[in-house]
């Protein structure tokens, strides 16, 4: 298959999902009132509640959705062929994937700016509060873990990245500034700190620049490869200090007021992103490549073709973000929700965001098949170094219209490295300031401390440094990825009690739950069996084996949370339908 037929596909999946099925909710069922005043307004405290410009919060939607996820997630998945995965990638948001951010923006407006806890409460039980809480700051942990290893180990530890996330990061400070100190207008703001940002990812890959961080990294050639000295256990220079930077970034974007940091960040980020997409899109369109030798399907189960278990349910909790990601309800009803000026801005920014990150899944999901190829792929064994493999894949269709024969060899995979790095910071600071909320809304009144911003902010970098240093990537992976889907499971859970309450049609987003659900629960007991019975046995080393017991404890945690949540939510379900049917007669 050709890689242009791939994208007119995403293509169809959007102008159907958006423009009709996505509307027709919207009209229908949701029928946003424009004159009626947001929590945005109603409640404007310039740091968590703030209106924004529709085109601003597009930009903060997509670029706080959209992190690793769509990236690493598809790559990881062609382990299993590419038809489940590009399948899953269209499908899942068709169905799914934008429903419940959509809707998790609209419960948000509608309830003043409620968090889930707070409405768990109300619609599931007084219990469910607590567990839903502590479930999503381990989920929220599991993030973090995920993503920093793959950005304080792998993609800032090369030395032409660090330069250029720092200055975007800058240019994102000036973003806001000029925004909301110096009321410029946006078009302006946009063009000076895009600019100064791809200035300064170009300046990042002059050698000078490149030699001062390998320096510091303690960078060496030995037999052939480049490494850094080792400190302790499996981390080096060039990792630990890539960690740490990691922590720095996420320390600032959750205690300082969202319109100083974390939003023009991600907004700068964002079109960092979408020009990444947009050359690649024109380097396809100019190369025209193929799928190759890439085969529909490997193996629905072979521990050596597919690693990561069985296709059903391990394919469905690998891709997560670009197909349905329960981050993207916290986002959406803790972040935007808070800053949507307008009712009927919901959909292009909830709806809108999901379908892009779906087709930027989907140019994921080409860089690994059309920009690399299977015989790569596997020789590279690419389900392990996810994002190696797509800044090779996507130097390839820019190179289609030679961009590192214009800005200086290398430049392209540096973008990508660079394009990478900022997919997953700019949904970590967010994590963390998710986690200390978290974190104060279930320990605040016993420990008052915990409502302290830097101490719960500081806890939660703790937890999360530990994870970088002690867990196996794909092992995390797997059980973010089962955490991240179980979580939007139980927030389609809620969002359904939620019109059942207003008596409105819930089946849009009944059976969605339902599917997840199971495939969820499944994956978690899959990854707990996985790490205690296959894996642990034949670990050697104490660092192994914590990591592994670490990792299968935390998976029935989850599966104990989840039961016990569902089973009250099921219980509120009946409650309601009674109700419901009572009201008929």
């Amino acid at each position: 298959m050709n890689a242009i037929v791939v994208l007119i596909l995403a293509a169809i999946g959007i102008a159907v999902g958006y423009g009709v099925y996505a509307k027709s909710i919207d009209r229908k069922v949701i029928q946003p009132d424009p004159s009626k005043a947001t929590p945005a307004k109603m409640y404007m405290d310039g740091v968590d509640f703030i209106p924004a410009n529709r085109n601003v919060l597009f930009g903060y939607q997509f670029k706080s959705i959209a992190a690793l996820g769509p990236i690493l997630g598809p790559i990881i998945a062609l382990q299993w062929g590419w038809l489940p995965a590009l399948a899953w990638i269209i499908l899942g948001t068709f169905f799914i994937g934008w429903v419940q951010d959509y809707s998790s923006i609209i419960i948000g407006v509608r309830e003043e700016g409620q968090t889930f806890g707070a409405l768990s409460y109300r619609l599931i039980s007084p219990r469910a509060r607590n567990i839903l809480l502590a479930f999503i700051y381990i989920y929220l942990l599991m993030i973090m873990g995920a993503f920093g290893i793959q950005v304080g180990f792998v993609l800032l530890t090369n030395p032409a990245v660090p330069l250029g996330v720092i200055i975007v990061t800058l240019a994102g400070l000036l973003a806001g500034q000029m925004t909301y100190k110096w009321k410029q207008d946006i078009i302006l703001t946009t063009v000076v700190t895009v600019v100064i940002a791809l200035v300064g990812i170009w300046v990042g890959t002059l050698p000078a620049v490149k030699n001062l961080f390998s320096t510091i990294y303690g960078l060496q050639v030995v037999e052939g490869k480049t490494v850094s000295p080792t400190l302790f256990l499996q981390v080096t220079q060039a990792g630990f200090i890539g960690s740490l930077m990691v922590l720095v970034f996420c320390y600032l974007g959750a205690v300082l007021p969202i319109w100083r940091w974390a939003q023009p960040i991600n907004y700068v980020a964002f079109w960092i992103v979408f020009l990444g997409v947009v050359g690649g899109v024109i380097g396809l369109l100019i190369g025209r490549p193929s799928l190759g030798d890439f085969p529909a399907l490997t193996a629905f189960f072979d521990p050596k073709k597919t690693p990561g278990g069985p296709l059903w349910p391990m394919l469905f909790v690998t891709i997560a973000c670009g197909a349905i990601s329960g981050w993207h309800s916290l986002v959406s009803s803790s972040g935007t929700a808070r800053q949507l000026e307008k009712e009927t801005d919901a959909l292009y920014v909830g709806g809108g965001a999901m379908f892009l990150e779906m087709f930027f899944a989907t140019m994921a999901f080409l860089a690994g098949t059309a920009g690399v190829g299977f015989a790569k792929y596997a020789e590279l064994k690419g389900w392990t170094i996810p994002a190696g493999i797509f800044s090779q894949g996507l130097s390839a269709f820019l190179n289609y219209w030679g961009l590192d024969a214009a800005l200086g060899k290398g430049f392209g995979v540096a973008y990508g490295s660079v394009f990478l790095t900022l997919m997953a910071l700019t949904i970590m600071h967010l994590v963390v300031r998710f986690m200390r909320v978290a974190s104060a809304e279930a320990l605040g009144d016993r420990l008052p401390i915990m409502r302290n911003v830097h101490v719960g902010t500081i806890i939660a970098l703790l937890f999360t440094i530990f994870l970088i240093w002690f867990a196996p990537f794909l092992r995390i992976w797997g059980i973010f990825g089962s955490a991240n889907q179980l979580m939007a499971a139980l927030a389609l859970l809620i969002i359904t009690l939620w019109l059942m309450s207003k008596a409105r049609n819930y089946q849009w987003t009944f059976w969605p739950f339902v599917f997840m659900f199971v495939t969820t629960v499944a994956a978690l007991l899959w990854s707990a069996y996985d790490s205690f019975l296959v894996k642990l046995p034949a670990q050697k080393s104490w660092d192994g084996q914590v990591a592994f017991i670490t990792m299968g404890v935390l998976a029935l945690i989850l599966v104990v949370l989840a039961v016990i949540l569902v089973v009250d939510g099921v219980r509120s379900i009946f409650r309601y339908r009674a109700e419901l049917v009572k009201a008929r007669r």
